[in-house]
């Protein structure tokens, strides 16, 4: 115990701001793992059974899938049910991917926590450092072997500031291309439900009429 408290003490304290970092970086892997999970082949599967009941013109059937749906992106396609037939094509098509974009941030949140992590970690080992080799030179008395010792404890603290650093780059990499693949395959069946969400609601010119008719009323 005492020698892993002295190797925390190593730099000042900076290994601990090390240690929390590496904690920190791992704990929103494992968030953004559970977010992420099966975000594709779920968002697959209810695009999959939407659009075929829309092809069947059963729109209730297509809305309630929507609903019984765990993907993220049934919120998406419930905005395109709830616009539908009540105003233009183009006003629905905006509304389905504005909450698209929305749900494309999520799929990106925490990943600045990574990026930040791996930006600084680094230069907070370099200060524990400095900080352990200026500690070490008030022992040199004429006697390099003297602070060899301390000097190679102190480098203990950059290296595992890099490694930290490393290890936080590589998430914020991996989740950073996952969350752009999902985003792209959202897009597609956004513009894919869209198209068949409008087709079996007579497109344009219901729309067109719905708009009248609410002016009207």
């Amino acid at each position: 115990m005492s020698s892993f408290l002295n190797l925390m003490n190593h730099g000042g304290g900076s290994m601990w701001v090390i240690a929390v970092f590496s904690v920190v970086a791992i704990a929103v892997a494992i968030e953004r793992a559970l977010s992420q999970y099966q975000f594709i082949a779920r968002a697959k599967l209810l695009a999959s059974n939407v659009n075929q009941a829309l092809a069947k013109g059963s729109t209730a059937d297509g809305r309630s899938a929507c609903e019984r749906s765990i993907s993220p992106l049934a919120d998406v396609f419930l905005v395109g049910f709830a616009k539908v037939g009540k105003h233009r094509d183009e006003f629905v098509w905006a509304a389905v991917h504005r909450e698209r974009q929305r749900l494309v941030a999520g799929l990106r949140a925490k990943l600045w926590v990574l990026g930040t992590i791996g930006a600084t970690a680094p230069f907070v080992g370099l200060f524990g450092t400095v900080v352990g080799i200026m500690d070490a030179m008030r022992l040199f008395e004429g006697d390099v072997s003297k602070v060899l010792g301390p000097i190679s404890q102190a480098l203990v603290v950059t290296a595992a500031g890099i490694l930290v650093a490393v290890e936080a780059v590589i998430l914020y990499n991996y989740f950073g291309q996952r969350a752009a693949k999902a985003a792209a395959e959202t897009k597609l069946l956004a513009d894919e439900f869209l198209e068949t969400l409008i087709e079996a609601n007579g497109g344009a010119q219901g729309g067109a009429a719905a708009d009248s008719a609410g002016a009207k009323a």
